[in-house]
């Protein structure tokens, strides 16, 4: 069984089973031993995971770690465990910076059994850094992330390509912290480098101010063409029927695709590919468009708005699709993420067979 096959059953286990857990034990038992049995470690050695192990700190006795990684008999990675749901703040990273700094270890690890938080000591030898150079729900895993945690695994486990990644992921993060806030908060400074090259004229107060809206909706065009193209190649979905409602979907996130001025948003069009994905193996996907509303965003088969088969209410600050049943009324489910649409695969797939038979 793969790594995202192992992370799916853990991630389907912790959706019917977190709101039972009550303790940092059943954490532990139910989602955090069976992540790191994922990762190729035997949770059963007490050679290779090591559970309560002591983190002595100068005349601090007894300090012990829920869990230590050995590799080649050598502690390397550290995990402290909390409750599920627990808020990972500053006080148990503290708490983690504590073992890190008195181990030989260059890897920690906070989680709940949902969210984990890796760390190392990029800024200061075996001193952990303050911010995590990788961060993840279990829910939400991405090929991205599961590209990074294959280097955890006891088969790839080197700590210098590990360290080197590290460094890399800090730096793009870094990065990708900036070019959002440009995206949505351009400085003074970018909107100076833009206008130099592409606008000859005068580069006053004025013009800055007409031309932030146009570098915005520039930044968003572009990332939602490489959001389209990505998830289209993912789905090997064949050019749709060149109807109005088809070619919407190749159009951008900021695009207006009616005379209403409705907008179809960068969320709205990845609910709509999930929706497809988890559909292309009952459906034919040509089969399926959308139609965006000012009170919804409908995706019907056939472009038939008799044949609702998903509604996604993305407009407002809650999140909520619906989806039909037998009778095909329509039932709305409140959801957290757009990850969260995966959760109710199989009322999607009875929604849509409902005009199949």
């Amino acid at each position: 069984m793969d790594l995202i096959d192992r992370l799916n059953q853990i991630s389907s286990k912790i959706a019917k089973q977190k709101n039972s857990i009550a303790t940092e034990e059943a954490t532990k038992t139910a989602f955090i031993m069976p992540f790191i049995s994922a990762l190729g470690y035997d949770v059963f050695d007490p050679q290779e995971v090591i559970p309560e192990f002591t983190a002595d700190i100068g005349i601090k006795k007894g300090e012990k770690v829920d869990y230590a990684i050995a590799v080649n008999g050598k502690v390397s990675m550290l995990i402290e465990c909390k409750m599920v749901n627990a808020k990972l703040d500053a006080q148990y990273e503290s708490q983690l910076h504590r073992y890190f700094h008195a181990t030989e270890a260059r890897i920690g690890v906070l989680t709940d059994g949902i969210i984990y938080k890796f760390y190392t000591d990029l800024d200061e030898p075996n001193k952990m850094d303050n911010k995590p150079f990788l961060e993840f729900s279990i829910q939400q895993v991405d090929e991205i992330v599961i590209s990074e945690l294959k280097k955890f695994t006891k088969s790839s486990f080197n700590i210098d390509e590990l360290l080197s990644s590290a460094s890399e992921m800090k730096y793009t993060k870094a990065i990708k912290n900036i070019i959002n806030e440009q995206l949505t908060n351009p400085s003074d400074e970018f909107l100076k480098f833009i206008l130099n090259n592409i606008y000859s004229g005068r580069v006053t107060a004025q013009v800055k101010e007409q031309f932030i809206p146009l570098i915005t909706r520039a930044f968003q065009q572009l990332i939602n063409d490489k959001l389209n193209d990505r998830l289209k190649s993912a789905l090997s979905i064949a050019e749709p029927t060149p109807t109005i409602a088809a070619e919407a979907t190749s159009t951008t996130a900021q695009e207006v695709i009616d005379e209403n001025k409705i907008l179809t948003s960068q969320e709205e069009l990845e609910g709509f590919y999930i929706v497809k994905s988890i559909l292309k193996d009952h459906v034919d996907l040509n089969r399926i468009i959308y139609r965006d509303t000012q009170s919804y965003f409908g995706i019907l088969l056939d472009d038939n708005n008799r044949k609702p088969i998903v509604r996604l209410y993305f407009n407002t600050s809650k999140k909520y699709i619906s989806v039909f049943n037998a009778e095909r009324k329509e039932e709305k489910i409140s959801i957290s993420t757009i990850d969260d649409i995966f959760e109710h695969r199989d009322r999607i797939i009875s929604s849509a067979k409902n005009y199949l038979s």
